[in-house]
Parts: C-alpha cells; sequence; structure tokens
C-alpha cells in the first residue's frame, strides 16, 4: 500500500533542484495513453528549461516522504517557447494576461485522492499571488475517437476539466512534436487549448 502524498508549492529558482523528478514523472505518466510519450532526458530537459528560466514559474509536488510522485507546473504564457504562445498571437489574443499550466502527473497508485484538484487549486492560487493574470488555460492532446490503441473502458479528463471551469477552444491550436512509442522518430501532433477566467 503507497503511502500519503503531502503537497508542497515551489516557484521560481526554487523548482530548481525538482527538476529531474518532474522529468522522469512526465516520462513515466506520458508513456501511457493518450501520450504514448517515448520518453527522452534530452527532450525533458530542453522543454523545462523554460520553467526554470522563468521567476513566475511554479512546481506543485505531490511527495510520498521525500520522493516526487506527482507534479503539476505552471508558468506566465510569455515565458514559455514560442510553440505555446503562437496560437494566441495568430488568433489577435494577449499572451501577457495568460498563466499557461503545463502538466499533472501523476503515478496511478495515488490517484482518486484528491490530488488532481489540488493541483488545480495551488496552480491557480500561485496564479492570482502573482497579481497579472486574467486567464489559466493548458493543452490536451487531440486524438480520434475510433483510434485503436485507445485502451478498453479509458475514461478521460475532460468531465473533471470542464467542472472546474475549463472550456476547450478548438481554435487555439499547439502543433507539438514527441516521439510516440513504436514511431521511429518525433512526429507533430495537435493540442488544443482549455481556457477559463480566473476569478
Amino acid at each position: 500500500m503507497s503511502g500519503t502524498a503531502t503537497v508542497r508549492r515551489v516557484g521560481g529558482a526554487a523548482i530548481g533542484p525538482w527538476l529531474d523528478a518532474v522529468a522522469a514523472l512526465r516520462i513515466a505518466v506520458f508513456r501511457d495513453w493518450p501520450y504514448l510519450y517515448d520518453g527522452d532526458l534530452a527532450y525533458e530537459r530542453d522543454y523545462l528549461r523554460a520553467y526554470a528560466a522563468s521567476p513566475g514559474s511554479v512546481f506543485v509536488l505531490a511527495l510520498d516522504g521525500d520522493r516526487a510522485v506527482g507534479a503539476a507546473t505552471g508558468l506566465p504564457l510569455a515565458d514559455d517557447a514560442e510553440a505555446f504562445q503562437a496560437p494566441w498571437r495568430a488568433a489577435g489574443l494577449a499572451v501577457d494576461p495568460v498563466f499557461y499550466f503545463g502538466e499533472s502527473v501523476l503515478l496511478p497508485e495515488y490517484r482518486g485522492r484528491g490530488l488532481g484538484h489540488r493541483f488545480f487549486d495551488e496552480r491557480e492560487a500561485h496564479a492570482r499571488a502573482l497579481g497579472r493574470f486574467t486567464t489559466t488555460a493548458f493543452c490536451a492532446v487531440d486524438r480520434d475517437a475510433d483510434d485503436p490503441r485507445r485502451p478498453a473502458g479509458h475514461r478521460g479528463n475532460e468531465a473533471f476539466w470542464t467542472k472546474r471551469g475549463y472550456r476547450r477552444q478548438p481554435g487555439l491550436t499547439v502543433q507539438l512534436a514527441w516521439q510516440e512509442i513504436g514511431e521511429p522518430a518525433a512526429s507533430t501532433k495537435p493540442l488544443n487549448f482549455w481556457v477559463r477566467a480566473l476569478a
């Protein structure tokens, strides 16, 4: 039986010691549907560089003792890679008021304990505390409903996100490349933004 996870929020330069742990969690969790990510540490280091460089970034960590068993990340959209900003600019929308949630990753044995809500609560609180954001947003990969790789009985997070006030924005689509399991090389996949006003 797994221990009880506690939640800790760290921001800015304090995320540095946790970068490798978050990279490992991303590789482990995103290997499953719907991302099917064939994880690569070099890719992770490049991806997480924006978080390490941003003074407004946040990691919300789920810790079992001193071991990270889950994490949720965020940073000002203006501090993230151009690929994430591009759809907003193309739609004539400002990126400065947007706080972007990078991911929520949690090992399977710790799910169903309310940590998903805590991840959102803590990141939304962090964005409010920074005092300059009107919107929070995140991306989710688009998969065909009849994709044969979808596990039987798979339940997505769409209902959870909707209950938290997020709405899918089909016009805001990120094109992001990663290597899937079984692919010979990375290929580009579409991810759609989900957005809510930061009350």
